[in-house]
């Protein structure tokens, strides 16, 4: 696996992903994004990002999307834990990230970001590098998903996550 940093938003890169394939698919077409991916004989991950409008040491991930096929395998965390590093070199403080439902909640969790108890009006938790990753905390972002109308799988995962401790954090890739 190949972890790339392909672009910071000044620098206008499209990335044109299958939408068959990836969620968000349209999304990365937008110049004013940067991109990072990840390969393995074409694209198999991406993210993209931007400056905070409010806060230029803030960088906020807007998109992330891993191929239908290779879910579950750990490349999400790995990205953002990738992204989070390349914005603090070069002089990020502070990454955020929304998330819509429990399973991205948890890949950005493995990839050291935290809640910070704030939700948007896309329904979406914030999570933020560098953060509160205490235990309480994160189950209090488990939480707020359990008052929502969730699909079987998200119900299940909840119900085995809601009493656990935050997960570790990945390596960061090579």
């Amino acid at each position: 696996m190949e972890f790339a940093l392909l672009s910071w938003p000044e620098d206008d890169h499209p990335l044109r992903l299958d939408y068959r394939e990836f969620a968000y698919a349209g999304k990365f077409v937008m110049t004013s994004t940067g991109k990072a991916v990840v390969g393995d004989d074409g694209v198999v991950a991406a993210a993209a990002f931007d400056a905070d409008r409010t806060d230029p040491e803030t960088l906020c991930i807007r998109y992330i999307t891993v191929r239908r096929d290779r879910r579950g395998e750990g490349l999400g965390p790995r990205l953002l834990r990738f992204v989070r590093e390349r914005a603090g070199e070069r002089g990020y403080r502070r990454v955020t990230i929304g998330v819509n439902n429990p399973f991205s909640y948890q890949a950005a969790y493995r990839a050291g970001f935290a809640f910070t108890g704030a939700e948007t009006g896309l329904a979406e938790l914030t999570l933020e590098w560098p953060g509160d990753r205490s235990q309480a905390q994160y189950r209090a972002g488990l939480a707020v998903f359990r008052q929502r109308d969730l699909s079987a799988d998200e119900d299940a995962f909840l119900a085995e996550k809601l009493d656990s401790e935050p997960p570790d954090v990945v390596e960061a890739p090579g």
